[in-house]
């Protein structure tokens, strides 16, 4: 089934600046795939879906002979913030707390000076309310952001992007997750040797363990099981 993810396959140089809704896939996020099929419809309608994971590059490769180049949720992010700050756009962050969100307004504020910035903290539910999605909505669409980031993690950020998607007067809709932590500085990302490699999951692994150890021991062996049951039709 990963051979049919419409998996982007080029350097993001070439994104058009046309509303594209943006998404994201990695080994935890297929195993998600696999087994939502609200999420699996979230991503399979994506105007692009990034491969933010050796484990996707390796297996696209395995399956097709297919060579694609791994692009993160923050490679996706440097682009877009280097695109608002050449065309003076605006961003929006949606997601995660107000605290959260207000060192990323500094630094971007700080790095970006050319870039209108806006945030809003959605409430902390599994799902929102109608109330709570016309807040966000129309908060997003009084703004009219070039770019909106979200970062309610997979696969909550995903299928809420999808189902609102129509509703948003944005251009880029980005669901970049953990993003937002990294750029904040709450959370550390693996030094540019262990991304260079491949490992910036053993990274978060070490780092988080008793968060992580599922994700990664377990979740990566029922990806590559998942992916030799694809090669060889088990």
């Amino acid at each position: 089934m990963l051979s049919k993810v419409p998996i982007f396959n080029a350097s993001l140089d070439i994104l058009p600046s046309t509303k594209l809704l943006i998404s994201t896939i990695n080994a935890h996020s297929y195993n998600i795939y696999l087994e939502d099929i609200d999420f699996r419809h979230a991503i399979n309608s994506s105007n692009i879906v990034l491969p933010d994971g050796i484990s996707i590059v390796l297996g696209m490769k395995l399956l097709g002979g297919k060579k694609l180049k791994k692009i993160a949720g923050n490679d996706l992010f440097d682009y877009e913030m280097q695109y608002l700050q050449y065309i003076k756009g605006k961003g929006f962050f949606l997601g995660s707390s107000n605290e959260v969100l207000e060192k990323i307004y500094r630094r971007a504020s700080f790095e970006f000076p050319s870039v209108t910035l806006a945030t809003y903290s959605p409430p902390y539910k599994d799902i929102f309310s109608k109330e709570d999605n016309n807040q966000i909505i129309n908060a997003i669409n009084d703004f009219h952001p070039d770019v909106l980031f979200i970062g309610m993690t997979a696969p909550k950020q995903e299928k809420w992007a999808f189902d609102h998607f129509n509703e948003l007067q944005v251009g880029h809709v980005c669901c970049i997750g953990a993003v937002f932590d990294f750029y904040a500085g709450t959370v550390k990302r693996a030094p540019q040797w262990m991304i260079n490699s491949g490992l910036e999951w053993l990274f978060r692994l070490i780092k988080e363990p008793r968060r992580m150890w599922r994700r990664y021991l377990i979740g990566n062996l029922k990806f590559i099981f998942a992916i030799f049951k694809e090669k060889y039709r088990l």
